[in-house]
């Protein structure tokens, strides 16, 4: 019986030779500090979902990802999309790795590996919230898990245009950085249909977030533990208002600004949002409207600081 020991999952990102020495010491320190584990590595895109489904079928009670937020959104699919009994007892960790780590910066999680293993040593759990996402994909009915947020419109095209520009620039903040710009002066807008408490929201969107937790900032009173989705309705900005709209959500004080509409809500029915990309904590999914949006209450453990 694994319950006792712990299930680590490494996701090596592109296993550049700064990452793999990372690894090492994050193994090297478990060592030294008597950690019972197994490990595995991922290799290449699902990887992480798949190894995590293993884990959890296999009786491991803790299963650790060492990655961000993309490898964390494939850990929780694994997770509740496999055939483990009381897959709520099961405790999630994180040891924060790469640059994207959202949800791990939200719990206040160390970026110190050294750190990050003590926490999990302390094992303080916290039951949260993962919300869910479903559709038909014309052959199938698709149910996809998420623990920050999903974006449809600007904020997933973002995500699609660095995926595509780290492949050409080949660093993140860089990649990031030309998205943004790219788009700040497209503007792009998306006819979209939306169903939230019973209203229909209609019109020309250019991003929606629909958040257990924040959502990169989008959706800041969002707490992944209420049992509540957070919504926030992006309008068309005028150049000026992006700019400070830009600023606002690096303050925290986004849902202060004129062309955003929030909601809370324990349900979302995306009828439309036409060409719109959509994305699953960083993690891009094919366009099947509509898509039912929820929340599932407490279904897992997280250990915490």
């Amino acid at each position: 019986m694994e319950a006792k020991k712990w299930g680590v999952i490494y996701n090596p990102k592109a296993g550049t030779r700064k990452v793999q020495k990372r690894w090492k010491a994050i193994k090297a320190y478990m060592d030294s500090r008597g950690v019972n584990y197994d490990y595995v590595q991922s290799e290449g895109f699902g990887s992480v979902e798949r190894l995590a489904g293993i884990l959890a079928n296999n009786g491991y009670r803790t299963i650790v990802v060492v990655g961000g937020d993309g490898a964390l959104n494939d850990a929780i699919n694994g997770i509740m999309l496999s055939q483990a009994p009381n897959k709520s007892e099961i405790e999630l960790g994180i040891i924060p790795n790469g640059i994207g780590n959202d949800f791990a910066k939200y719990w206040e999680m160390s970026q110190d590996y050294k750190e990050a293993v003590e926490c999990l040593i302390n094992h303080r759990c916290r039951r949260i919230d993962v919300g869910t996402c479903q559709y038909f994909d014309g052959q199938q009915h698709i149910t996809r898990y998420f623990l920050n947020a999903i974006n449809i419109g600007l904020g997933a095209r973002i995500v699609k245009i660095t995926d595509q520009c780290k492949r050409f620039w080949g660093v993140k903040y860089l990649s990031w950085f030309m998205a943004l710009l790219s788009i700040i002066f497209e503007r792009k807008l998306y006819r979209t249909h939306l169903k939230i408490n019973g209203e229909h929201i209609r019109g020309r969107i250019m991003t929606v977030c629909i958040g257990s937790a924040c959502g990169y900032g989008q959706c800041p009173s969002a707490v992944p533990y209420n049992g509540w989705l957070d919504v926030s309705v992006i309008y068309r900005p005028e150049l000026l208002q992006l700019w400070s709209g830009l600023w606002m959500l690096i303050q925290g004080r986004i849902l202060n600004h004129k062309v955003v509409m929030p909601y809370r809500t324990q349900h979302v029915k995306v009828l439309r949002a036409q060409n719109a990309s959509v994305d699953l904590d960083g993690r891009i999914i094919d366009r099947h409207f509509p898509l039912e949006i929820g929340i599932e209450h407490e279904a897992i453990k997280l250990i915490i600081p």
